[in-house]
């Protein structure tokens, strides 16, 4: 993201809780070229191109509903549009040109035409603030009235190293620390769809990565009751414990030490990704987080996966658990397993055609 000011960079304090937020769902990573927001005259200024950044559509788009704004006299173009002079690279070389820019008043009126996800985002965040405003009379922003200005401060981005450190150092699962760090972006939301989506999602991407096959259609293909120890390669209890029934049902424990090896390499490129970007001071978003993993992923020469595979969650599980009890009662004398058996059995769902086709994981 860059910021032209006519004042030093370190004596800029943006106080407005629209312009801040603004700035963080602006922030689009180490590209200079996505987005470029101006501060000028204790106002924010976008071109169409960076509105368009900003609320994740096309530019005509933008233009549509800036020229739906303007014939509706909701704003004019004499109080929201200033040119300002920008460089940029035509073919072979720079050129200098004279660009539309739209104030914050605009940028905020396009929030409420778009649709997108980014624009729900910026609605509800809105309305929680109209909401505040209504039945208080006032609205204040206490994290950055105690911090004096702007969230984006170093005492921000040191924290965020810390957090990260933490992640690396945790005994969470692989999957669950790309996660966690999804959850340090600015514009983090549990409820929003590409929250949703991403978490749906990691750990299949990081297993097809690695075997070309989704958590489910692991457990499925080496669950095997004629294989020692089920085909497990580590469980709950190894390597001289019991086999439970849980550990039948978990992806990690078919990998082979080649293979979780590297998981962890890829998991760590991820976290070294996220400290470097805490360290250059670089705010990053959850689409910009999503769109990380998977450039790690083929910087790793990984295979990409494209869709959610052909095996449930919930196939998988059936049919790990009763090969598990089809080995328990061929191991165990005293038939303690045989009523369990048949339940499970009973309960086991086929594998058509059509299923095979249309599961989501």
């Amino acid at each position: 993201m860059t910021t032209n000011k006519k004042k030093k960079k370190d004596e800029i304090t943006i106080r407005s809780s629209a312009a801040e937020y603004l700035t963080f769902v602006a922030a689009t990573g180490d590209n200079p070229q996505s987005v470029e927001m101006r501060y000028e005259d204790e106002n924010i200024w976008l071109t169409q191109k960076m509105l368009a950044v900003l609320y994740d559509v096309d530019v005509r788009t933008i233009n549509y509903h800036l020229q739906k704004i303007f014939e509706d006299s909701e704003l004019t173009p004499e109080a929201t549009i200033r040119n300002f002079r920008i460089v940029q690279v035509e073919g072979q070389r720079q050129v200098a040109r004279d660009v539309e820019h739209y104030n914050l008043q605009a940028i905020i009126s396009i929030g409420f035409k778009v649709n997108s996800e980014r624009a729900v985002q910026f609605r509800k965040w809105v309305n929680k603030i109209a909401k505040d405003y209504t039945i208080q009379g006032w609205v204040m922003d206490k994290e950055r009235l105690i911090k004096g200005g702007s969230i984006l401060t170093d005492e921000y981005f040191e924290h965020l190293l810390e957090e990260i450190r933490e992640i690396r150092l945790s005994e969470r699962k692989f999957y669950q620390k790309i996660t966690d760090i999804y959850a340090t972006s600015l514009d983090y939301d549990p409820t929003a769809k590409s929250t949703l989506l991403f978490f749906a999602k990691v750990q299949n991407k990081l297993h097809y990565a690695i075997h070309q096959h989704t958590a489910a259609e692991l457990i499925y293909e080496r669950a095997d009751a004629k294989k020692e120890r089920m085909g497990l390669t580590t469980w709950e209890k190894s390597p001289h414990g019991k086999i439970q029934k849980h550990d039948v049902s978990i992806a990690k424990n078919y990998l082979t030490k080649d293979e979780l090896e590297w998981l962890g390499r890829i998991v760590s490129a991820y976290l070294d990704l996220a400290e470097r970007r805490a360290r250059r001071r670089m705010p990053m978003t959850m689409q910009d987080w999503s769109e990380q993993l998977e450039l790690v992923l083929q910087a790793d020469g990984s295979a990409i996966l494209q869709d959610a595979g052909k095996i449930t969650a919930e196939i998988a599980q059936e049919h790990a658990q009763f090969d598990y009890f089809q080995q328990g009662a061929a191991v165990e004398t005293a038939g303690k397993y045989r009523f369990r058996i048949a339940f499970e059995i009973d309960r086991v769902i086929p594998v058509s055609e059509t299923q095979q086709r249309n599961t989501v994981l």
